[in-house]
C-alpha cells in the first residue's frame, strides 16, 4: 500500500465524570485524531493517546503533532508498504516519541486490515471473539463515594477493579474497599507516587490479596522495582517504565515485575506490543492492556490487542459510555456482564462517526 493523505484533527471531548490520579484531575481529553488514506481511498484511523500536558510521559499533544506534521507523516507519504511492522523501520532514524509513532502506524494496521478483508484482531493473530473488561477508578473526594463507584462496576459486571492511590489515599482506603468487597479481583495503580522510602506503606498492601499494585516506584525506574518485588508478595506491575520490548525483556531479566502492562501508545505501536506480548508469553509474564482514556478510535486497537493469547488478565477498555455521553464511533463500545464482544468486521470493526468527529474537531490539516 502507500499512503496519499493524512489528515489531523485536534478533538476535544468532555469527560462524563472528572478522573483524577496521583499527576492530576481530567475534565476534558484533549487528542490527535488521524485519518491516512490509501491509493484506492480508504480511511485508516490512528488516536494519539498524549495528554495535553507532560504528567504520564515527556509526549504531549502539542509534540505529537509537531512531530506528525514535520517528520513521521512526510516520512511515510507514498512509501511502498507491504506490512505495518515495516512502519518502524521508516521511522527507525527519530528516537522515541512511540506517542506520536504509534498514531500513523495504528492507521496503518487498520488499512493493512481492510486491505486483507480481515479484521484487526486477526490481523494481528488474535484468537478471542470476546474479551474480559475491567475498570479504572481515580481518586475520590472519599472513601464513601469510591465505595458506591465500586458497588455500580460490580453490579454492571466488570472483572477487576483498578483503584488509584497516591500517599495518604491508600493503606487505609484499601483496606475498606477489600472490607466491602472481600471478593472482587482488585489492584492499586500508583502512577509512580512512591519511592522505597515508602516500602512499609507498600508492604501493608499485602494483607488485602491484590492482583498487582501497578507502577508503584519511578516512571523510568527497573532497578528499584526490583529490589521492591523481592520485599513484598504482591505482584509488581510496570506501565510507565516499559517503552520497548529492550525495557521488558531486561525488567524481566532483573525481576522488576511479575506483570507488565501494554499500552499501544507508551511502546510505540501495535507491532512493538505484539513483540513484548510475545516476549513476556516466553517467560511466563501475564499482560493485561492498559487505557489513556481513548476515544471510540483508540478503545478499538485496545480491544482487538487484548485478543492475543497472553492478555490474560482483565484491561481497562471500559465501555464508552463510561467515560463519554456520545463516542466518535458506531457502534459505541458496549461491555455485558464484564465482556466486550470483538467485531469481526475487516478493520477496527467500529465505523467512525465523522459527523460526531468533526462535531468535535478544534483544528483540522491535510497533507498529501
Amino acid at each position: 500500500m502507500k499512503i496519499k493523505e493524512v489528515t489531523l484533527r485536534h478533538l476535544q471531548m468532555k469527560l462524563k465524570f472528572p478522573f483524577t490520579t496521583s499527576f492530576g484531575t481530567f475534565q476534558d481529553r484533549d487528542f490527535i485524531l488521524l485519518e491516512a488514506k490509501d491509493e484506492n481511498g480508504r480511511s485508516g484511523w490512528g488516536e494519539s493517546v498524549a495528554f495535553h500536558s507532560p504528567w504520564y510521559s515527556e509526549e504531549t499533544m502539542k509534540t505529537n503533532w509537531h512531530m506528525l506534521e514535520d517528520y513521521l507523516i512526510p516520512a511515510l507519504l507514498n512509501q511502498e508498504i507491504t506490512h505495518p511492522d515495516e512502519v518502524s523501520e521508516v521511522f527507525s532514524n527519530i528516537r522515541k516519541n512511540n506517542m506520536a509513532k504509534s498514531t500513523i502506524e495504528g492507521a496503518v494496521w487498520d488499512l493493512y486490515s481492510q486491505q486483507k478483508g480481515v479484521s484487526l484482531a486477526s490481523a494481528l493473530g488474535g484468537k478471542k471473539s470476546k474479551i474480559e473488561v475491567g475498570i479504572s477508578i481515580g481518586i475520590q473526594e472519599t472513601a464513601s463515594d469510591l465505595l458506591r463507584i465500586i458497588e455500580k462496576h460490580v453490579e454492571d459486571g466488570y472483572k477487576r477493579m483498578k483503584v488509584k492511590i497516591k500517599p495518604g489515599w491508600d493503606v487505609d482506603v484499601m483496606r475498606e474497599v477489600r472490607k466491602e468487597f472481600p471478593d472482587v479481583p482488585l489492584m492499586a495503580d500508583a502512577n509512580s507516587a512512591y519511592t522505597l522510602k515508602d516500602i512499609d506503606t507498600l508492604k501493608a498492601l499485602d494483607e488485602f490479596d491484590l492482583m498487582m499494585v501497578e507502577q508503584p516506584l519511578a516512571s523510568d525506574d527497573i532497578i528499584d522495582h526490583a529490589k521492591l518485588q523481592q520485599a513484598i508478595t504482591t505482584p509488581v506491575c510496570l506501565d510507565e517504565s516499559i517503552h520497548s520490548y529492550e525495557d521488558a525483556r531486561k525488567a524481566i531479566e532483573l525481576g522488576s515485575c511479575r506483570i507488565i502492562n501494554i499500552k499501544i501508545g507508551r511502546v510505540g505501536g501495535l507491532s512493538e506490543s505484539k513483540r513484548i506480548h510475545d516476549l513476556c508469553e516466553s517467560h511466563d509474564i501475564p499482560v493485561w492492556c492498559g487505557g489513556m482514556l481513548e476515544s471510540g478510535i483508540g478503545r478499538a486497537h485496545n480491544v482487538a490487542l487484548t485478543t492475543l493469547s497472553n492478555f490474560t488478565m482483565p484491561g481497562d477498555t471500559a465501555a464508552s459510555s463510561r467515560y463519554w455521553e456520545k463516542d466518535i464511533i458506531t457502534p459505541e463500545v458496549t461491555v455485558t456482564d464484564g465482556y466486550i464482544t470483538v467485531p469481526d468486521q475487516p478493520g477496527i470493526g467500529y465505523e467512525p462517526d465523522v459527523e460526531a468527529i468533526e462535531g468535535f474537531t478544534i483544528e483540522k490539516k491535510t497533507f498529501r
